[in-house]
């Protein structure tokens, strides 16, 4: 939602969900459930200071903040795109999400890959 237009942002998600249904011939809210859940991280990493240095430190992500996480990016994929109304490239990116592929789950293998490069500072986790 921006600048509090509930309205607006209620009809775009009905109308993504509508297109989803046509295309995937399945029951929209478990096509949006399935791809929060493809694109939701298991890991990420949160900055902690050690001893004067800054480490990036891979921790586990809280089950509310996933599924934040993966519907946010699944917003900002379709808010980039331009030239089509916002509810097709909603839809669109829903179910690329749904598939395994698209800018969100691009977006959940950096994460990962991040969290996988600092393994050696998991040591420092106290969160």
């Amino acid at each position: 939602m921006q600048r509090g237009k509930k309205h607006t942002a209620r009809s775009i998600v009905y109308r993504a969900l509508e297109i989803a249904k046509e295309k995937v011939k399945q029951e929209p809210l478990d096509v949006l459930e399935a791809a929060v859940k493809n694109a939701s991280p298991l890991l990420e990493v949160r900055a902690r200071r050690i001893g004067g240095a800054n480490y990036q430190v891979p921790a586990e992500v809280r089950p509310e903040r996933k599924t934040m996480l993966a519907l946010r990016w699944i917003i900002d994929a379709a808010r980039e795109k331009q030239g089509r109304p916002m509810a097709e490239f909603l839809a669109q990116e829903i179910l690329d999400s749904f598939k395994g592929e698209g800018t969100a789950i691009r977006k959940r293998d950096e994460m990962h890959r991040m969290a996988e490069a600092n393994r050696a500072f998991a040591h420092f986790t106290r969160f």
